[in-house]
């Protein structure tokens, strides 16, 4: 075995090469140097049950065999070329993508990343329609790019820079904190009436594109009411719009009941983006749109490293994982069985305001009886978890949301363990409330 760094070495090494905007979810964080199915493990060789998946990535488990030895043998075999190059990897995962998205979405281009994928199809959307604006939604996040910053609509990613130009903001579907102030109930959809809103008020009447998370990710797991996507579609629809479903955290059966989020709401979107998941911690990102609107860009178009044989090899093992192992199945059940606990759980911490989300992408807001969000408490409850053997992710604009989003083949053992480790966290918030 390896020897590793200890932690305190790790950190004071870390803190001296890495810029210091890479922020940590922990003020004492692990040093982690081993992965195995739903597991990470220290450098002392302590066990951690992952229900975060490296920020929503590692879909089928770390390190799953299958999808190892596909990445090694291509590895062994061809591992760059470019997109300039025929290569069959990048062919045959184009092949499958168009196979397991939805409607005539056929055509696809390889990526490094997320962002990558966000700006190369924002870019071939405003080639298409002729037009140039973008609508994003409040609280959205896209990546880190210029674009994707300006794309995203959420304080804490967007630097003090001047953003891109031409993008707009509509409300975004959050149901526990209506920006109308409605109830879900009686509430007639104004949070999809607002993108004609924003439509008509902000931009030329012309947008190019809208681009939407069916489950907003970094925002905290705020997903819309069921007949919000076909509202929002058929008013860009009306305005010759099109629509572009990130679904870089939602994808890849992750919501349960479909591979990609945004069939859930039977919705047929224009494009759909797509990353983390589809690579289980590789890097690669791709969009996938029609044959109508790939054919609005005919000039040469590269990525360097995009669609590289390894990456694809990679993508596609996952993907055939994902059939074969019915990963989707069990993100529907274990979903079911999680919610079932989280509601459970709810009858003792009355400040698990909001529980949200579908299949395993589930989030849940901490708040007091007034709605005031209870930041503080959340990063205790995330640290105590990690050092009870759990980690947990954290969100929200104000970072008052637990993110549960594991890998995809936990099991109920594994979910009663992270509710158990949960209670004991807030059991801990709740004696310091009473205290206070």
């Amino acid at each position: 075995m390896p020897s590793h760094l200890s932690r305190e070495e790790l950190k004071k090494k870390r803190d001296k090469y890495i810029i210091p905007s890479v922020k940590q979810l922990y003020a004492d964080a692990p040093n982690f140097v081993r992965g195995e199915k739903q597991f990470l493990y220290d450098e002392k060789g302590k066990e951690y049950l992952d229900m975060f998946a490296g920020i929503v990535t590692v879909s089928v488990g770390h390190c799953h065999p299958k999808v190892v030895a596909r990445t090694v043998e291509q590895v062994k075999t061809l591992q760059h070329t470019s997109t300039s190059f025929m290569t069959e990897p990048m062919v045959e995962l184009a092949e499958k993508l168009a196979d397991i998205t939805p409607g005539n979405l056929s055509k696809s281009f390889i990526t490094n990343s997320g962002t990558e994928a966000n700006e190369a199809a924002i870019k071939l959307a405003r080639l298409a329609s002729g037009r140039n604006e973008v609508i994003a939604l409040e609280h959205s996040y896209h990546g880190e790019s210029h674009l994707a910053n300006a794309l995203t609509g959420n304080h804490n990613y967007r630097p003090q820079l001047q953003p891109a130009a031409g993008i707009f903001f509509a409300a975004n579907a959050y149901c526990y904190r209506c920006p109308f102030q409605k109830h879900p109930t009686s509430c007639h959809l104004e949070c999809a009436k607002d993108v004609e809103r924003v439509i008509q008020t902000q931009t030329s009447g012309k947008p190019a594109v809208m681009i939407a998370e069916p489950i907003q990710g970094v925002g905290g797991a705020i997903t819309p009411p069921d007949e919000y996507f076909k509202e929002v579609k058929k008013i860009l629809e009306n305005y010759g719009v099109l629509f572009i479903a990130d679904e870089v955290q939602t994808g890849f059966g992750r919501t349960g009941k479909h591979m990609f989020g945004i069939s859930n709401w039977g919705v047929q979107p224009d494009f759909i983006t797509m990353a983390k998941g589809l690579g289980n911690g590789f890097p690669i990102g791709a969009f996938i749109t029609t044959p109508e609107i790939a054919d609005a860009n005919q000039r040469p178009q590269i990525n360097t490293f995009g669609g590289n044989p390894v990456s694809a090899a990679t993508a596609s093992a996952v993907i055939d994982v994902i059939k074969e192992e019915k990963i989707m199945e069990n993100a529907k059940a274990m979903g079911d069985y999680l919610f079932d606990g989280l509601n459970d759980l709810k009858k003792s911490f009355p400040f698990m305001a909001d529980i949200r989300g579908k299949g395993l992408m589930v989030g849940i807001e901490l708040a007091d009886e007034n709605k005031t969000p209870m930041v503080a408490e959340t990063q205790k409850i995330v640290e105590a978890a990690k050092d009870d053997g759990v980690i947990l992710g954290k969100g929200g604009l104000w970072g008052n949301v637990i993110r549960l989003k594991p890998p995809m083949i936990i099991n109920k053992g594994d979910i009663d363990t992270t509710l158990k480790s949960m209670r004991k966290a807030m059991e801990g918030v709740a004696k310091v409330a009473v205290t206070k």
